[in-house]
């Protein structure tokens, strides 16, 4: 049985599932953002690329409501992010986004199950059944072997496959990966990929992946580059 909700199509037809256009965004007097725009179709993989600096990691918080824009719009299915109250942005992001970042970002008190069962135990459900979720998740990331370890306790490659099943537990409908194998070796890397994209797509998901690796990017669908804090896409050929 697939651990993750119904990943059915669950957007609007014709419609970009998410759609950023003329992002700006400074950090005190550096501009990150200069006109970035970028739209993600349900159940797509879209890889950001750029070298260090150039914006495509504040084009990923901007985009996952994280990061307010100093200017531009951000609409996803329907709502502008703007308009949202913090409360429902903090809802957003607990039920319907989910996050993979380069270090993982466990936390280190809890075992690995608490951790993947932790967004679940956050939006209201009760403990078996958060636990039942996220050991169905490890089992699918091939990490259930480290459920009752803690973070500390497993390697760098075991901790992003337990940080993919947290992000992949609540059945999001968007995955923002940032630099998720940053801190992984090739193999491992790889393997977390393969199981992140295969994941996602078998659930319906969306991935919006930042990286700065062809071998990483080479999982997605589009690329979009970001140099100078705008953005172009990539042409794909042979994929």
């Amino acid at each position: 049985m697939n651990p993750a909700t119904d990943g059915g199509d669950r957007n609007r037809p014709n419609e970009p599932l998410l759609h950023a256009v003329d992002l700006h965004k400074s950090f005190g007097p550096t501009p990150a953002l200069a006109g970035a725009s970028m739209d993600l179709a349900a159940g797509e993989v879209v890889a950001i690329m750029g070298p260090s600096g150039s914006g495509k990691s504040t084009l990923l918080h901007c985009t996952a409501g994280i990061v307010a824009p100093d200017s531009g719009r951000i609409v996803y299915r329907g709502r502008e992010l703007s308009a949202m109250s913090d409360a429902a942005r903090s809802a957003l992001r607990r039920s319907e986004f989910g996050f993979v970042f380069q270090f993982g970002q466990l936390v280190p008190e809890l075992t690995c199950l608490e951790n993947v069962a932790l967004p679940l135990r956050l939006d209201g459900h009760k403990r078996r059944e958060a636990e039942r979720r996220a050991t169905g998740w490890l089992d699918r990331l091939e990490v259930s072997d480290v459920a009752h370890k803690r973070p500390g306790e497993i390697s760098g490659g075991q901790g992003q496959r337990v940080a993919v099943a947290r992000a992949l537990v609540t059945g999001p409908r968007v995955v923002f990966a940032d630099e998720p194998t940053g801190a992984l070796d090739s193999l491992n890397g790889e393997r977390v990929m393969k199981l992140l994209t295969e994941a996602a797509r078998d659930t319906g998901a969306a991935v919006v992946l930042v990286t700065h690796e062809p071998r990483v990017a080479a999982y997605s669908d589009r690329e979009i580059v970001v140099r100078d804090g705008r953005t172009r896409e990539m042409e794909l050929t042979g994929r």
